[in-house]
């Protein structure tokens, strides 16, 4: 270990834990010690004090406890002839410097010294669920802190790009000499945001906290480590949270106690500078401290040092292609042509066909190409993807179709919305001028559909029209095809198979949820059904989508079979004994925390209430959604709460075994809006005269007192319905 490190970190911490003690007792001179602190949106009070020390923070008295502990971490600062051959108190010193700087932003969201428009600041339990999918299904290996800003405009675009095209999540903070990378990247028209995966936080080093407290989340939410289980949380950071940080400019005191903290979750740090490296591992899985001076191999040396496992994927395009650029928009003054949205028509539509039928690469465009027509034209589009493959079923179409959307999105500067016959693209003046064309459309997808299914597709050949008269005419094939697809799919019951399908994606982050699939319950984030897992299955026999044999039926009410108990029992690490797939009032099935909507008791009520992850406020349980995210989420198993997918709370087996859909009592309007249709047709079949009327919502109230009232008077049926307990 070296000393110039171990000095350098422990007098950063000193400097660290200074500030934020002096922070505290001129906050506490002026408040009192009842003020109450807090970040916004979190159950985890401050969230490096909640896992490391067992503390809930939740005033200025009890940041006092935490910054006393703070400082008892701190070592004396070595003298410079001091040698220290173990990292013992370096890492002490990058712990204290985490509770410090975690105080030190606390404090100044107490002030109101909210962030600048355009950083992050703190990030939300609900934006750290909304990525939950993203964290798992390898889409989004790993992420970077980025601090300070480039030596040129130049190479802070390379290095941004060549990260998304790893599809690594970045986080900006702090600046060398008065100029952040934010900037840099703004100058040079980088679009920011999370949809693009380049996220600043803040202008200053205390910044970098609002990644590292976000990651430890994770151990909380989905490794379900209880507060206080220090080891266990840090460790769960360095076997599964690939992060790391790189650093441009001086290594100060400051930045190697924040480089200890980030090294004791296991994150290893890349400088561009000649400072001392730190090759021995165990506390991270490779190499801890690390330079890298040649700026054409920074990126590279990143990965290799953190491990991250990445897929590069190679698409034969003039831009570049990126799970990154999914969330990239096109704005008017860039638009060289759109394709449906107002200003035309458009559709996609898959088919299966016989191999003979499919001449494999095959790209053909029929009517008017992007440099044919002067930038602002919108043109009508179909597109016709045709795909033949020795076990490719019909059953599979709308699977493959549905990928359309992530994979055109994987085109930087082009923009798609929307599936079906309701698509919007928009293709930019940037990409056009690099030679993005039409066929190049077909050979996105011709490359990544045999790229990722290829247990199913052998052939594609893809055909784009952008003539009126031919996109009208796939048009109408294209809804002749999507409403037998809908009438299939939704004739499909639970009784109507043998075969249920597992999902365990999310046990990289909860390693004792088990999802189970069946024909009318989809999976809890939204994105897996049946039929999805039955394609899945095919494509990887080996994946996280196994089929399970239903097998003695134990309970019809409540949805419990023999098979599937054992199935969950043995996935699940021998931690669930059983579940009932339509009860969430006995042995409901655990939850990951990648759901899509809560649902939560209402004693009072004798009903059910369900929030949406987007909705911020409070609801009739007394928590909003993050404190209940809190109770449903990690792998448990907690009767009376339930994590669900949205289209599930319209299923005729929605929590039949307690009553079903006439237990709503409660759900934000948005979320009633979003299911209305669906919601009114299921309340018809039921007998449930004006039922979407029934439901309470904000706008009525936020809190059981003023529900009862309102469900009184409109007459709701859970009042007289038996008990639920």
């Amino acid at each position: 270990m070296s000393k110039i490190v171990a000095s350098a970190a422990i007098r950063g911490a000193h400097s660290w834990v200074e500030e934020a003690e002096a922070a505290l007792k001129q906050t506490i001179e002026e408040k009192s010690e009842s003020q109450k602190l807090e970040f916004p949106e979190t159950a985890f009070f401050l969230p490096m004090a909640y896992a490391l020390l067992g503390m809930e923070v939740k005033d200025l008295g009890g940041a006092k406890k935490a910054m006393a502990r703070a400082r008892e971490l701190l070592p004396p600062v070595p003298s410079e002839n001091v040698w220290l051959p173990y990292l013992g108190p370096t890492l002490d010193a990058g712990i204290s410097t985490l509770l410090a700087t975690e105080m030190i932003t606390a404090l100044r969201y107490l002030r109101g010294e909210l962030p600048a428009a355009g950083d992050q600041g703190f990030i939300s339990d609900t934006i750290l669920r909304s990525l939950g999918i993203q964290l798992v299904d390898g889409r989004m290996p790993g992420f970077a802190a980025i601090l300070g800003s480039a030596p040129t405009n130049e190479i802070a675009v390379k290095v941004v790009r060549e990260l998304q095209q790893r599809n690594i999540l970045i986080f900006l903070c702090d600046h060398n000499n008065g100029t952040t990378m934010r900037q840099q990247l703004e100058q040079e028209k980088v679009e920011l945001g999370w949809d693009t995966y380049i996220v600043p936080l803040g202008p200053d080093l205390a910044s970098g906290i609002y990644a590292l407290n976000w990651a430890m989340r994770g151990a909380l939410t989905f490794g379900g480590h209880k507060r206080g289980e220090f080891v266990k949380c840090l460790e769960y950071q360095r076997d599964r949270v690939f992060a790391f940080g790189l650093v441009f400019g001086e290594v100060t005191d400051r930045r190697y106690a924040v480089g200890a903290g980030a090294i004791n979750m296991g994150f290893c740090v890349i400088a561009d500078t000649n400072i001392p490296e730190i090759r021995p591992s165990g506390v991270t899985l490779f190499e801890a401290l690390v330079r890298e001076r040649d700026y054409e191999k920074i990126v590279p040396t990143c990965i290799q040092t953190r491990g991250v496992k990445v897929k590069i994927e190679k698409v034969p395009i003039p831009v570049s292609y990126a799970a990154a650029f999914e969330g990239e928009r096109v704005r008017k003054e860039q638009l060289a042509v759109e394709f449906g949205g107002k200003g035309s028509l458009a559709c996609e539509l898959l088919k299966m066909k016989p191999l003979s039928e499919v001449e494999d690469g095959k790209i053909t465009v029929i009517g008017p190409d992007l440099d044919t027509v002067p930038d602002g034209k919108s043109l009508p589009l179909a597109i016709m993807v045709e795909v033949a493959g020795r076990k490719m079923q019909t059953d599979f179409e709308p699977i493959l179709e549905r990928q359309i959307h992530h994979l055109i999105n994987g085109a930087m500067g082009v923009m798609h919305v929307g599936q079906r016959d309701i698509v919007w693209i928009r293709v930019s003046k940037d990409a056009k001028a690099k030679g993005f064309r039409m066929r190049h459309f077909g050979d996105i997808l011709h490359a990544k559909l045999l790229q990722n299914f290829p247990a199913i597709a052998d052939k594609v050949q893809v055909t784009i029209y952008t003539k009126k008269e031919d996109a009208e005419r796939i048009l109408a094939e294209a809804r002749k095809s999507y409403a037998e697809r809908d009438a299939r799919v939704a004739g499909m019951t639970d009784e109507s198979v043998d075969t249920f399908y597992s999902c365990t994606l999310c046990q990289s982050f909860a390693p004792t949820h088990v999802c189970i699939i069946s024909p009318e319950r989809l999976g809890l984030c939204g994105a897996y059904n049946w039929l999805d897992g039955k394609a899945a299955f095919e494509i990887n026999p080996t994946g996280p989508n196994q089929p399970v044999e239903k097998g003695e039926t134990i309970d019809t009410v409540k949805g419990q079979w023999e098979n599937v108990n054992k199935f969950v029992y043995a996935k699940s690490g021998k931690k669930v004994e059983r579940f009932n797939a339509y009860s969430m009032m006995e042995d409901p099935m655990t939850s990951c925390g990648c759901f899509e909507c809560i649902v939560a008791i209402v004693p009072e009520a004798n009903g059910i209430m369900i929030v949406n992850r987007e909705y911020p406020g409070m609801t009739p349980s007394g928590m909003p959604f993050s404190t209940l995210a809190s109770t449903t989420g990690g792998g448990l198993q907690t009767p009376g709460f339930l994590g669900v997918g949205k289209l599930y709370i319209t299923s005729k087996k929605f929590i039949s075994a307690d009553g079903g859909l006439a237990r709503i009592v409660w759900m934000p309007k948005q979320l009633k809006e979003t299911i209305r249709e669906r919601l009114e047709t299921r309340a018809k079949e039921l007998g449930l005269d004006d039922f979407y009327n029934k439901i309470a919502d904000e706008t009525v109230c936020d809190n059981a007192a003023d529900l009862l009232p309102f469900l009184e008077k409109v007459g709701h049926p859970a009042l007289t319905m038996p008990p639920m307990f």
